[in-house]
């Protein structure tokens, strides 16, 4: 089968891989209709390298089941699904305590097991859900990166009628303006200094956006809280200068939640960390996607409310491709010589 193979830092290679067969009885082969590429794909294939040589990246993807094993049941060939991709033990005390987004053994397809960025995948029969039939392949393939940000939301005391920044309009951030809205927040603010961003923010529903080029965020955010700051912030830039800059922008008292990953080190200067102290915040880390039962209710309530229309994600579409052209695109977007949102895959068009 045709699939995308990391050997190294950006040696990604497009090649034909062994069909996949069911291994055990609680298995099942999904063909991917629809794959999206992660910015933790990019920071992998740029950065980091591969957990294991030669191994099919991907994990973000929707498809239709091909093949069953002889346990399972509530699926049969044919079923339109999109699937968690992430393992756990099921053993540690994270996991026996309903916590498995905490997993001592965590990982996930594209890492230690065969990914998404293929033809077929293959996964235990409890890591799928039946897609509604208002939801197309295309917005399946987000469900991933929605349920991290939902999870990140359930981590917070956010409520109706609150205020919410969030700091970065990337794929993670314009789906963190709609989880604001879903949770009730009365007024949502995008921060981000690329204008074509912002602009695809308020279609998805910020309320105000701001462009750190024009003067600090802090004071901007002041500036339209009435000198209070909003009651939560997001921070899904992952950079090291927006992991700082967003501790100015809480209340006294409020919430600062991190679900990007800067792949960097971070140095804080004084005026931004006392802010932590003096406000007393409360700054929470969110790690995946997953809560008990497994795999969560961030998976069920993103296929909900997409169903719903309340999450929206073709404006967050900017390239689909055949999985031949995945070695170029990579290369051409750590190389910042494509400007990109999300870049979904179609690994069985011709």
């Amino acid at each position: 089968m045709k699939a995308l193979n990391l050997y190294g830092v950006k040696d990604l290679r497009f090649e034909l891989s062994p069909e996949l067969v069911l291994e055990h009885d609680n298995e099942v082969i999904i063909k991917v209709r629809a794959a999206g590429i992660c910015g933790s794909d990019l920071s992998r294939y740029k950065k980091l390298g591969p957990y294991v040589k030669g191994m099919t990246f991907g994990h973000e993807f929707s498809g239709e089941i091909v093949e069953t094993g002889s346990a399972v049941t509530g699926f049969k060939t044919g079923d339109r699904v999109t699937a968690c991709p992430a393992y756990t033990c099921g053993e540690c005390e994270s996991c026996c305590s309903g916590k498995p987004s905490r997993c001592e053994q965590l990982t996930m397809i594209g890492a230690r097991h065969p990914g998404a960025y293929a033809e077929y995948v293959k996964l235990p029969a409890e890591h799928d859900m039946r897609l509604p039939d208002n939801v197309d392949y295309d917005t399946a393939a987000l469900v991933e990166p929605s349920s991290v940000v939902a999870h990140g939301f359930y981590r917070t005391s956010v409520h109706p009628g609150a205020e919410v920044a969030v700091m970065g309009a990337g794929n993670i951030g314009l789906l963190a303006i709609q989880w604001a809205k879903i949770f009730g927040a009365k007024k949502v603010y995008a921060i981000d200094v690329d204008e074509e961003q912002l602009e695809i923010a308020r279609q998805l529903g910020a309320d105000v956006t701001i462009n750190p080029m024009d003067s600090p965020v802090d004071q901007q955010i002041l500036e339209h809280t009435n000198g209070q700051g909003v009651d939560l912030a997001v921070e899904s830039a992952g950079s090291p200068v927006t992991s700082a800059h967003v501790l100015a922008l809480p209340r006294k008292g409020g919430e600062v939640v991190y679900l990007g990953i800067p792949y960097a080190d971070i140095e804080v200067e004084r005026f931004y960390f006392e802010k932590i102290v003096r406000n007393e915040l409360r700054v929470l880390g969110s790690w995946n996607a997953l809560s008990a039962p497994f795999p969560g209710k961030e998976w069920t309530s993103t296929i909900h409310y997409m169903s719903s229309g309340a999450i929206q994600v073709e404006p967050m579409i900017s390239h689909r491709i055949q999985l031949e052209e995945g070695p170029d695109m990579f290369k051409k977007l750590v190389n910042r010589e494509e400007k990109a949102a999300k870049v979904l895959f179609y690994p069985d068009k011709e």
